[in-house]
């Protein structure tokens, strides 16, 4: 299931493509083989022809793309290691930077780095100072 949705997603079936890739993803968990499932929920996550997401947010696409953009990887190097082309990724950075409102590489890290939450800071045990 998860090798025909691939192919339907490829070849433009989008509904096929989630309902195959669907099931594949249900196929592994029910199995218990969560590498498998989460390959399926990557490949589901890419299955275009969906609605828009709330608020703009970005695609998962998009999301890997824009981090390893402010990374400090060039557009070439992104191509290489998403499987793309240049022209992709572009398109895909475009879009990023509508929607998070930024216009540079630089700002686009600045606003990765605010939208990260900080780590909890670790409580110290409280001293009995009078």
């Amino acid at each position: 299931m998860l090798a025909l949705g691939r192919i339907q997603r490829r070849a433009k079936q989008w509904g096929a493509a989630r309902d195959s890739l669907g099931t594949a993803q249900a196929a592994f968990e029910q199995l218990g083989s969560p590498g498998w499932a989460e390959l399926a929920r990557a490949e589901h996550g890419r299955v275009a022809g969906r609605r828009p997401s709330a608020g703009g947010e970005l695609t998962a696409t998009e999301r890997r793309v824009v981090e390893l953009a402010a990374g400090g990887l060039s557009n070439k190097q992104i191509a290489s290691t998403v499987v793309v082309t240049v022209h992709t990724i572009e398109v895909h950075l475009a879009h990023a930077y509508a929607k998070l409102g930024v216009r540079s590489r630089s700002q686009l890290a600045a606003r990765l780095a605010a939208d990260v939450p900080e780590p909890a800071a670790t409580l110290a045990p409280a001293s009995a100072k009078d």
